[in-house]
């Protein structure tokens, strides 16, 4: 029997395809084994968000020849989309499997066949999913792919094409399979999840998102629906209203921004300002009691002065996120913010991130205090040993971390426990 290890590298996108790819090995009859271990083939599912990632997806790769020289190394997903002639040159690399070309990695292994096609004239979602994992509690489940907004910063709309829906009746179909074999909760992901619909027919941005969530919510064990990164267009008072009268929504909004300031905006194309930015965060605080509402935010974008970044900071500030994903800006060669002028200094950067980390410690720290004392379900998922004690750590609706006592419950389990305390967070 032939040994497979898998790596991946990037969004849960990423995730969710890499555990389908494994999934259909096994089906052929190879063994999944560690990364870390000697194994006939190694996939690495790569990605190409930033120049850091670039590098990470080499050096996996390298880890990987290295490891056993005689294996098969595939490099697959968006790095070596970006630039398959770069991939294939590379001495580590035998084989180079694109975006779209995932579904079909165990022919390809089989036949020694690249898979690089056009990406950017795919127009059909890619027939790929998933019948469970390892985990037992929540689930990623796949809905959209592509992205139509061509951010100025951004290489995703050219390594993983236009939107591309899936399936309403497939979804419910992998979200009735996974519901089966025990998981409590789905994620809702894709690469621009706003967009899931809008290529099937003339439709309002989150209407067919929607009536999706709803047809999940029928599912009678699938107790949480958990979306992922939502542009923040999407967010309209009949959105709010419908997602807070459904009690198997999360609280828990991902709402990109990356700029706090407008003229930052503008050079990014985002298609908002950070004043209907804020409407949109107001509008989900008053159609539920505490949602946490999360971000992403780009430092040192091209032409970022000191005022406009002041401008950012206070507009952090004023909107007190639960959790921020903090970027320093990183060039892509083929996107317009690569060849913008007034580039800025990596020590800049280093330090507006550093800013910015320190606020979103702060701001997450206040957001858990809010809950210290109150009891509050918990989706139990793993072991953990604190102050001594074996218990199980879970997460709210909100993705605040709880703990329950082990001789008391299971993995999978909704428990309802006092937040903070002497567990903490």
């Amino acid at each position: 029997m032939k040994k497979v290890a898998f790596h991946n590298l990037g969004c849960k996108v990423n995730a969710y395809e890499t555990e389908a790819m494994l999934q259909q090995l096994k089906t052929r009859g190879y063994e999944v084994v560690s990364f870390e271990e000697t194994a006939d083939v190694y996939v690495v599912n790569t990605c190409s968000v930033t120049n850091m990632a670039d590098r990470k997806s080499r050096q996996m790769l390298h880890r990987a020849k290295k490891k056993n020289p005689d294996a098969l190394v595939v490099a697959v997903g968006c790095y070596a989309q970006a630039d398959p002639d770069r991939a294939l040159s590379d001495e580590a690399v035998d084989l180079v499997i694109g975006n779209d070309q995932k579904g079909r990695l165990a022919d390809l292994i089989e036949a020694r066949e690249n898979g690089i096609i056009d990406i950017g004239a795919v127009r059909e979602y890619e027939k790929i999913s998933v019948s469970g994992s390892e985990e037992r509690t929540r689930a990623f489940l796949k809905i959209q792919d592509g992205c139509n907004q061509f951010c100025s910063y951004c290489l995703i709309p050219y390594v993983r094409g236009r939107v591309r829906s899936r399936r309403e009746a497939e979804i419910l179909d992998e979200a009735g399979r996974l519901s089966a074999q025990g998981f409590r909760e789905v994620v809702l992901t894709g690469i621009h999840l706003s967009s899931y619909g809008l290529d099937f027919e003339e439709e309002t941005m989150g209407t067919p998102l929607l009536s999706l969530i709803e047809k999940l919510s029928k599912i009678p064990d699938i107790a949480r629906i958990r979306l992922g990164s939502l542009e923040p267009r999407i967010v309209t008072e009949e959105f709010a209203r419908t997602l807070a009268a459904n009690p198997k929504v999360c609280p828990h909004f991902h709402l990109s921004l990356q700029s706090g300031c407008d003229e930052t905006l503008k050079r990014m194309n985002r298609r908002y300002t950070t004043g209907e930015y804020y409407e949109k965060c107001g509008i989900l605080r008053a159609h539920f009691t505490h949602p946490a509402i999360t971000t992403d935010v780009i430092v040192g974008f091209p032409g970022e002065t000191e005022e406009e970044f002041e401008t950012t900071r206070k507009f952090l500030e004023r909107v007190e996120f639960y959790e921020m994903h903090v970027f320093k800006f990183s060039r892509r060669k083929g996107t317009r913010a690569d060849r913008m002028p007034d580039q800025i200094p990596e020590s800049v950067k280093a330090e507006r991130s550093a800013v910015l980390l320190e606020m979103t410690e702060r701001h997450s720290r206040k957001f858990r205090q809010f809950y210290e004392g109150k009891q509050e379900e918990i989706l139990l998922e793993t072991e953990v040993v604190r102050s001594g004690k074996t218990l199980y750590e879970g997460y709210t609706k909100e993705y605040v971390k709880g703990y329950a006592e082990t001789k008391d419950h299971f993995p999978g389990q909704l428990a309802t426990v006092i937040l903070g305390g002497e567990n903490g967070f």
